[in-house]
């Protein structure tokens, strides 16, 4: 199982420099289109998103989140920094699970 990193142009460089494949997710179709193909590639485990490539097509992401098992489907701050308005992990997991830790 890999990685696969999908926004801005310098998030996706900085993580090809690792090993990381990824997509550069400039509009909405663009992202939609990258999450898509990469949910459809067996060996990626963990398809990584901005926080403004996520914003840009957030009810697919949530379904991704709360209601598919695999690929994991996660959000990460992107070259500028984390958004501050952004859930904590402690109420994603709340959320999906129900459960607080």
């Amino acid at each position: 199982m890999t990685f696969y990193v999908i926004g801005d142009r310098e998030t996706v460089l900085g993580f090809r420099l690792v090993g990381v494949e990824g997509c550069i997710a400039c509009d909405k179709d663009a992202a939609l289109a990258a999450l898509n193909e990469a949910v459809q590639w067996k060996h990626v485990g963990i398809v990584l998103l901005t926080e403004k490539v996520a914003a840009q097509i957030r009810g697919e992401v949530e379904a991704r989140l709360y209601g598919f098992g695999f690929p994991l489907v996660l959000e990460i701050p992107d070259s500028s920094g984390a958004d501050p308005s952004r859930l904590k992990i402690e109420d994603v997991v709340r959320k999906a699970i129900g459960v607080s830790i």
